[in-house]
């Protein structure tokens, strides 16, 4: 394709085989895996929605290298030929920015059929995804960024709410708002709020089935926001382990082993204010408000209507308070 080779040309790749990873739906970026001799090395990054200013690709490149520069297990940025962490592309009349990062050691869970490796227990996996994330929030705490991204904010308010929902799902909109205002009564001090990654799941990590090391990528949707939120972005994606369970209580049981051994794996790096922790459904909705939020916009995009399908129980949950995503039902 012409604008993978165009992106290439901006880095040092020659002798690269360079192929494209298939996108999940309502992916916003064409993203290529750069191999040498049979190896992943790199992944190169091409964004050409002009949805976002090359300011915000600065500030994500700026704070994921960052965090690399002071240890934390994640895939840094590969500067190009001109030693520019972000690069300008233009593609049929669309401008658009390229970026390279290293290939993260290691493979995703669903690659090895959510399996762990061999010998080690699940709690450890559990425990390490905790840790990687306790590292990131503890270097966050302590960042002070040239180039900034956005606020929580900034996109979850009333007005936005109010133009991006249809009138039609007015109880909807009531239930997010109401939320959104008990969000303005939370503290913002430099112990609960900072840059967060806002998507830490097992598709953005990369698990190395030798070590256990878990190593984050896709720093794309990173903004200001609480801490609590990413932890509750893993609360939400760790009930595949227990969803098969028929007891309610057994459900909840489970979540809660999983839970403490992801905050065992946090508290080795940094801690998190009880007070906040406490009120994880609280953030549990904010994590579903996000996800429907995600919903409209990509249909919006699309130039679809959002089919009530993909966020219909999750509306109802916010609608009716029912906790934890109804998962203990």
């Amino acid at each position: 394709m012409e604008l993978i080779r165009k992106a290439a040309a901006l880095y040092a790749l020659e002798g690269y085989e360079i192929g494209e990873i298939p996108g999940h739906p309502g992916g916003r970026n064409l993203v290529c895996a750069c191999k040498k001799d049979g190896k992943n090395e790199y992944v190169l990054r091409l964004s050409l929605l002009e949805d976002r200013t090359e300011e915000d690709y600065l500030a994500e490149t700026e704070f994921i290298h960052y965090l690399a520069k002071h240890g934390a297990p994640v895939a840094d940025v590969i500067p190009s030929r001109s030693g520019k962490p972000v690069e300008r592309i233009e593609h049929e009349g669309k401008n658009g920015f390229v970026s390279l990062f290293e290939y993260a050691k290691g493979m995703l869970m669903v690659d090895n059929g959510y399996r762990y490796r061999e010998g080690a227990p699940l709690s450890e996996y559990f425990y390490n995804t905790g840790k990687t994330l306790g590292a990131l929030h503890r270097l966050a705490k302590e960042y002070r960024p040239v180039h900034r991204r956005s606020d929580f904010s900034d996109k979850y308010n009333r007005e936005y709410i109010n133009s991006l929902i249809p009138d039609r799902y007015a109880e909807l909109k009531q239930a997010v708002c109401r939320r959104l205002e008990q969000y303005r009564s939370l503290p913002r001090d430099r112990e609960s709020y900072g840059l967060v990654h806002f998507d830490f799941s097992d598709g953005n990590y990369h698990v190395d089935m030798e070590t256990g090391t878990v190593t984050a990528f896709d720093f794309d949707n990173c903004i200001y926001c609480w801490y609590m939120f990413d932890l509750a972005h893993l609360w939400t994606h760790g009930v595949g382990w227990y969803r098969h369970l028929k007891d309610p209580a057994k459900r909840m049981e489970g979540m809660a082993a999983y839970f403490h051994a992801v905050l065992e794996g946090y508290r080795s790096e940094t801690e998190v204010p009880d007070a906040l922790l406490a009120q994880l459904p609280l953030f549990i909705d904010m994590t579903v408000i996000e996800y429907i939020v995600d919903v409209f916009e990509c249909s919006l995009h699309e130039g679809e209507e959002a089919d009530e399908e993909d966020f219909g129980w999750e509306a109802n949950c916010l609608i009716n308070d029912i906790p934890y995503v109804g998962f203990g039902q």
